[in-house]
């Protein structure tokens, strides 16, 4: 034996385990996507059924993402006051007042005010949970941490439009009042299991300054973010839950059970790659996934409109759910990459969340406008052509990953 055979190897470094804290988070986003589910699939019917165009049954989509989209500079300075629990836990309580509230509406316009006052409580605890699992999550498994949280939120989505769809004949007004049952529940789960002193994990010290966004938007994998974050919005936050079910509802006989069973396949595609994207991000890199997941997210969700039997459509659906699930973790652990453990990131992460919602505010009005002019193919495929584009743009980001530990900008890399 050489001695070399004989020296004692380094022992590879244990992986650290996800924090209480997160899987906290976990649970709350399971029961909140569960509730969820039940409504996504009947919000645009429910519109519709006052009488209105499905581009005025789009804007209900898109007012709750506009007010996410004005609020969400004020979400993030409060993060960085006051912490982020106690801005996750009032959220959470506005989207379930209101939510339930929704069950009563008896004008189009009253559906339009509280989807809106939703829409602030949504920013408020979307934005916070991002701060915590920053925070929170040890850098080398900032992918898998993501894809956790997510995988909650996506088997919610899976288990909750079935149930939803079975669930058809008690109308369209009792599941909202179920989602804000739903909602207040993930409050108390939080408030009862996280501690208080989750806003400080992390942290060195007490007094570090919180990253400004002038300092993170001189980072081409911020800038990059920020795109795809658009994109993302565009297609699987906005035009996924407000024209697909219409798609769904002009194309097959019970439309709105192949929309809840068409989202529940979405979802389970995203859970299903969600079990390895996470840990891909965390050693391959994160721009790899992003990239693809881009990619197949844009082809299979430019391919809906010519869906036209039942297979082909959740076939589709499935697709470009696993491509949203590549993407998801491994953007997500880039905006940590970016901000780090041990400062705030509030108005970062605002900024972040204001791209997605701009997308998401301006996607099912402007494709609403299209398929109603020019019919679902084309507006689908614009979508496809979005998600392409954010990839073309993320070719030029840089990657935060390197030997699998984040790498911090230089100075003089843009």
């Amino acid at each position: 034996m050489t001695d070399q055979q004989l020296a004692p190897q380094p022992e590879k470094p244990e992986t650290p385990k996800i924090p209480t804290e997160i899987w906290v988070l976990v649970a709350a986003a399971f029961i909140i996507a569960l509730g969820y589910g039940l409504i996504a699939p009947i919000i645009p019917q429910f519109a519709v059924s006052f009488d209105v165009s499905m581009a005025a049954a789009g804007a209900v989509i898109s007012i709750f993402a506009a007010s996410r989209l004005l609020f969400a500079p004020v979400s993030g300075q409060l993060i960085d006051k006051i912490g982020s629990r106690k801005v996750y836990l009032t959220g959470l309580m506005t989207v379930a007042v209101a939510t339930a509230l929704v069950a009563g509406a008896q004008e189009y316009w009253h559906i339009l005010l509280l989807r809106g006052i939703a829409g602030i409580g949504s920013t408020m605890f979307t934005v916070s949970a991002m701060g915590l699992i920053v925070r929170l999550a040890p850098p080398a498994i900032r992918g898998r941490a993501s894809a956790v949280y997510g995988t909650a939120f996506l088997i919610g989505n899976v288990i909750g439009p079935v149930v939803g769809a079975g669930l058809s004949m008690i109308g369209m007004r009792a599941p909202f009042v179920i989602y804000g049952a739903s909602v207040a529940l993930a409050a108390f789960v939080v408030w009862w299991k996280m501690p208080r002193q989750a806003d400080n994990a992390g942290r060195k010290t007490s007094d570090e300054p919180p990253m400004r966004f002038g300092e993170a938007v001189r980072d081409s994998a911020y800038r990059s973010a920020l795109v795809s974050g658009f994109s993302f919005g565009w297609i699987n936050f906005g035009v996924r839950v407000a024209t697909l079910p219409l798609f769904a509802a002009a194309v097959f006989e019970h439309g709105g059970a192949i929309a809840g069973l068409a989202m529940a396949t979405f979802a389970a595609g995203n859970a299903i790659v969600l079990q390895f994207s996470g840990r891909l991000a965390d050693t391959l890199g994160r721009k790899p996934l992003i990239i693809t997941g881009l990619v197949v997210n844009a082809i299979f969700t430019g391919s809906m409109g010519f869906a036209d039997g039942f297979w082909p459509l959740l076939i589709v659906s499935a697709l470009a759910g696993a491509g949203a699930g590549m993407l998801n973790p491994a953007q997500q652990a880039v905006l940590a990459d970016v901000i780090g453990n041990h400062r705030s990131g509030g108005k970062v992460l605002a900024n972040f969340q204001m791209a997605q919602d701009f997308g998401a505010i301006t996607g099912p009005i402007l494709i609403g406008f299209i398929a109603e002019s020019y019919g679902f193919e084309i507006g689908f495929l614009l979508c496809g052509v979005i998600g392409l584009l954010a990839a073309v743009v993320w070719a030029f980001g840089r990657e935060t990953l390197e030997d699998g530990n984040p790498r911090l900008e230089s100075a003089t890399e843009k």
